[in-house]
């Protein structure tokens, strides 16, 4: 399915799409304190336009649920699912649904900050579900991100959880679950004719497979960046580019609705 295909189909029954997006880097530039992060001015109004042309707007991210709407202002987009913590969340109209916390997450959260005290501006982040050392702010993030793999995948893997790396972070989370799983679930459950994802990290690669894996006619979004390069049908320069091509998508759907009346 080539990208031109893709898009005309979302395009020619809106009705039928589901368009999936990332948070971090995508619908909210990166920013050097996770806490400070917040959409793009322009995302909420764009959001509620698609909100109501697709069949549905799914957000999945790292973040908890319920973090990825209020940093988003998110309450408001018809019909809008956050999946959350790589979809052991949901947030649905209001409503916040997940299993119980994995029982490894106590062990790291006294064994991990210990582990990273002595590297200056690393930064430990308590995700509720999961947890996640940053690297950005440090004079090396690269190298000490690296230093840090060997240690943090032995700690994971003695608590029993995974290791999700991403731009010079890593984070160590419950097995069994990625945003492929998450974004596939959701299309069958929505029986989507079309799909659209957009991402900016490494975690989104699995969301990326998803949707070639999916056999319906799909487009792959690179939100890009400098630190790292992925192979997707579109690269947009960050979020201002997603703003710009989900703005456009919502554009033409309009026009056409407007020619059809």
């Amino acid at each position: 399915m080539d990208t031109l295909e893709g898009l005309r189909a979302i395009l020619a029954d809106p009705a039928g799409a589901v368009i999936g997006l990332d948070f971090d880097g995508t619908l909210s530039p990166i920013v050097p304190d996770p806490d400070a992060a917040r959409i793009h001015p322009d995302g909420p109004a764009v959001l509620a336009r698609l909100g109501e042309l697709v069949r549905a707007v799914v957000v999945v991210t790292g973040r908890p649920a319920a973090t990825a709407v209020e940093y988003g202002s998110l309450a408001g987009v018809p019909g809008l699912v956050v999946l959350g913590h790589y979809g052991l969340e949901r947030w649905e109209a209001g409503r916040l649904t997940a299993p119980p916390p994995h029982p490894g997450l106590a062990r790291v959260r006294a064994e991990l900050p210990p582990l990273i005290s002595a590297i200056e501006g690393a930064r430990f982040e308590d995700k509720e579900r999961a947890v996640a050392v940053h690297t950005r702010q440090t004079a090396n993030p690269q190298a000490e991100l690296d230093a840090l793999r060997g240690p943090v995948a032995t700690l994971a893997a003695e608590a029993g959880l995974t290791v999700e790396p991403g731009k010079f972070v890593l984070e160590l989370r419950p097995p069994g679950m990625d945003k492929g799983v998450a974004l596939s679930a959701f299309l069958a459950e929505r029986a989507a004719r079309s799909v659209l994802f957009a991402g900016d990290d490494l975690g989104d690669l699995a969301a990326f497979a998803a949707v070639r894996a999916s056999g319906l006619p799909g487009v792959t979004v690179f939100s890009g960046s400098s630190e790292i390069t992925v192979e997707a049908d579109i690269v947009v320069d960050g979020p201002d580019g997603v703003m710009e091509l989900l703005a456009s998508i919502a554009d033409a759907v309009e026009g056409a609705d407007a020619i059809e009346s």
